[in-house]
């Protein structure tokens, strides 16, 4: 009991700088306010976890204050396969410390798992364990957590992510995430993989996704000539190629798209024009005069037609025919049906 009472008074009596400031003094306080406010952070972090280890009373302190806001006790996890349960999550997450709440989060419409959930430990030191090894292979998937507050964003902030981060396609429906991940382990250590399933059947869709933690090992999965894996050859390149990758228009067979490559100087599609002088060809073109003395004309008056003759013909006399009409004779005139001609 005399050592429990010594303990404490030692405790609350701390030597900073060879002086005695007694916690119960409410002007030390503000002396040591006073002193520590224009430390940096580097340099409060630095003191208190001098005194934390010099003094257990001091150490359990930072830790119930570092424990009481759940915001740095909670994780999220993501990458869960569709039939993985709370049960299985918490299973898989306790070897790091007493979890005091954990959930698969499940679609309210379908009753589904949304492929992610959250895990909430007692302490914060078993959260920063769990963090030290963020990957874990949950029901024949692997997921992978980090601090909850920090979300997607978290990870999506890595700068070097588009460079790690590989997309697997061409993989047989027998590949399942453990043989891809057992594959892709030969080239350096998988930060996070995971087949792609597909949320109704459960089956494989044919592709995944591997993220190495160096750019170097991704470099080699990359460039390794063998790239056979359950029988297939496989496609292994960046993610991020694969996902920019602009759609392509699906056009019949009989309609095959040639450009047509035009002259230097004429507009082409696709490219700004504004302010750009043509190339090759200038507007209006220079036209070469044609030479005036390439041809002349002599000098001489133009030769005219010769005279003709008149032709003479001879006159046709013309003869009065005394029997009547040239050509008819002269006969008396006839009436209508035999009748004779009556002239009034």
């Amino acid at each position: 009991m005399e050592d429990v009472k010594k303990r404490k008074m030692e405790d609350d009596n701390i030597l900073i700088n060879g002086q005695d400031f007694n916690s119960s003094s409410s002007s030390s306080q503000d002396h040591l306010r006073s002193l520590l406010d224009p430390l940096s952070k580097s340099q409060l972090v630095d003191l208190l976890s001098r005194l934390g280890s010099q003094y257990p009373s001091i150490a359990e302190e930072i830790k119930s204050v570092a424990s009481a806001d759940p915001v740095h006790r909670k994780l999220f996890v993501r990458g869960l396969a569709w039939n993985t349960t709370s049960e299985t999550l918490c299973a898989a997450f306790r070897v790091h410390g007493e979890i005091e709440e954990g959930a698969v989060i499940y679609d309210k419409a379908t009753g589904k798992s949304r492929g992610y959930g959250f895990i909430t430990y007692k302490h914060m030191e078993s959260t920063q364990s769990a963090l030290r090894a963020p990957s874990k292979l949950i029901d024949g998937r692997l997921a992978v957590c980090n601090l909850a507050c920090e979300g997607l964003s978290g990870v999506s902030a890595v700068p070097d992510l588009a460079q790690r981060k590989l997309y697997i396609g061409g993989l047989s429906p027998e590949v399942t995430t453990e043989v891809m991940l057992n594959f892709f382990g030969r080239h350096g250590e998988i930060e996070e993989g995971s087949v792609a399933y597909d949320k109704d059947t459960n089956e494989s869709r044919g592709f995944g996704f591997v993220t190495y933690k160096t750019v170097e090992a991704a470099k080699k999965a990359i460039d390794d000539p063998h790239k056979t894996l359950g029988g297939r050859t496989i496609i292994v390149k960046l993610a991020d190629t694969h996902k920019g990758k602009p759609p392509q228009t699906q056009l019949p067979a009989a309609v095959v798209p040639v450009p047509l490559p035009l002259g230097a100087g004429y507009p082409q599609a696709g490219k700004a024009h504004a302010n750009t002088p043509p190339v090759g060809y200038s507007y209006p073109q220079n036209v070469p005069p044609y030479p005036t003395s390439s041809y002349t004309s002599p000098n001489t008056a133009p030769v005219p037609y010769p005279t003709q003759p008149p032709i003479s013909y001879p006159p046709i006399p013309l003869k009065k025919d005394p029997i009547g009409p040239i050509g008819h004779p002269a006969t008396a005139p006839v009436g209508i049906g035999g009748y004779p001609f009556y002239k009034h």
